[in-house]
């Protein structure tokens, strides 16, 4: 085990790790002083395929049930060997898992809209009670805002809807486009809360099918519309756009159109907010291999410099910028804890072998955003300097008042109401 020795030890600036397989007495790694993991390998074969592409191969042997952690899960076998190797610290051990990676993984794959609809339906389409188990009651697929790291799912995805909706400087009778709006719970809320008009377009179909269900039997079909069509396809302005969760998977070599094409969708005085994954300080090289065979095919992480160079051409003014640097592992530390709780449910939906696939997805995200060079932006763009207010005083003052609509539930406001005659929690 000579090779994979070398690997781990230089993985392993504290800590130990025990490793064995078959025909080969155990051997332990790691200077130690530290928390120590088990691992056992059914084959050699894996060893040598871990060595050749760590960061793809661990999760197959994690998944396929070739790497056996003896001793806890696979997310303290990440935190052992990522952790204390953080990205601001330099991470220097990180980049022994990528010296291998494969030429083939190109920064500018192309997303055209036959293969961003296929991308979409790999992952979005899978059975809906899968999200069900593990996603709050409004199924927000995104990283939620915790205002208290001790708050619950639903308290902080709540709270991450009245986040944004302040920022979008919401009047009621305003049109608001909805750029991926995954099950139709950002454009519910933004009615309810703030009395505005919203049209959602989606690429799954199984998305659609919800989202429109939701606006029927909240009985505002008529102001809230959802779409089966891709944003490039849209030919009207609106007052206001929103997109969360969606950017990641529009692709390096598509970052100039979707500005461009978001300015033509906004109004002169309208207002943009961009909630995105993204990188800390780097342009990334690359998807994880992992992550995108398995999870997500075709994704891509921005980094602030890239959005802000694609937003420039456009002429799009970056009005206020926000990094939320822990809330996503704070989100994905409960979504994990939900999935590993309904397991049973999970592996007799699809499989063991899935389990353990999501398992490794959802545990590889909370280290990435905790120690590794991942976090969450959102940025708010505007096209003329003076479209909102010149300090953020508005955006707290909205958002108190948007988590006391969702809480009170007011009733909405007819669409045939003059202004003055809608309630002033939307106001």
């Amino acid at each position: 085990m000579a090779v994979i020795g070398r690997l781990i030890e230089k993985l392993l600036p504290s800590g130990s790790l025990t490793v064995s397989m078959p025909g080969r007495p155990p051997e332990t790694f790691g200077p130690g002083g530290g928390r120590h993991l088990t691992v056992r390998l059914t084959d050699r074969k894996t060893a040598l395929q871990i060595v050749r592409r760590p960061k793809l191969a661990v999760g197959e042997a994690y998944m396929d049930g070739r790497l056996i952690i003896e001793d806890g899960t696979i997310l303290d076998l990440m935190e052992l060997v990522l952790s204390p190797n953080r990205w601001e610290d330099s991470g220097g051990q990180r980049k022994a898992l990528n010296k291998r990676k494969t030429k083939l993984l190109r920064l500018f794959r192309r997303n055209d809209l036959k293969r961003a609809r296929r991308n979409v339906a790999h992952h979005y389409d899978l059975k809906d009670e899968l999200y069900e188990l593990f996603l709050d009651e409004d199924k927000q697929y995104s990283c939620a805002y915790f205002t208290d790291p001790a708050n619950s799912l639903e308290q902080a995805q709540s709270d991450k809807k009245a986040h944004i909706a302040a920022k979008l400087a919401l009047e009621p009778g305003m049109r608001v486009l909805d750029i991926g709006c995954g099950w139709g719970g950002m454009a519910l809320y933004l009615n309810k809360v703030a009395g505005v008009d919203v049209l959602g377009v989606t690429l799954s179909e199984r998305q659609l099918e919800i989202a429109r269900k939701r606006a029927s039997e909240a009985g505002v079909a008529d102001r809230v519309k959802f779409e089966l069509i891709d944003y490039r396809k849209l030919d009207e302005q609106f007052d206001r756009i929103v997109s969360v969760g969606m950017f990641e998977h529009v692709g390096a070599a598509h970052y100039d159109e979707f500005f461009e094409k978001c300015r033509e969708l906004l109004k002169p005085q309208g207002v943009m907010l961009l909630h995105t994954i993204g990188k800390l300080g780097e342009v990334s090289k690359g998807p994880d291999p992992f992550t995108d065979k398995y999870i997500f095919p075709g994704y891509h992480l921005p980094s602030l410099s890239q959005m802000t160079a694609a937003s420039e051409k456009a002429r799009l003014i970056a009005s206020d910028v926000e990094n939320l640097r822990l809330h996503y592992a704070y989100t994905l530390r409960h979504w994990l804890k939900r999935a590993t709780a309904r397991r049973a449910e999970i592996e007799a939906m699809y499989d063991a072998r899935f389990f353990r696939m999501w398992e490794y997805y959802l545990a590889g995200g909370i280290v990435m955003f905790e120690t590794g060079a991942a976090c969450n932006y959102q940025v708010q763009y505007v096209r003329d300097r003076r479209a909102l207010p010149i300090t953020r005083d508005y955006m707290a003052e909205a958002e108190e008042r948007y988590r006391s609509a969702a809480l009170d539930q007011p009733k909405r406001p007819s669409p045939r109401k003059r202004r003055s005659e809608v309630p002033e929690l939307a106001k």
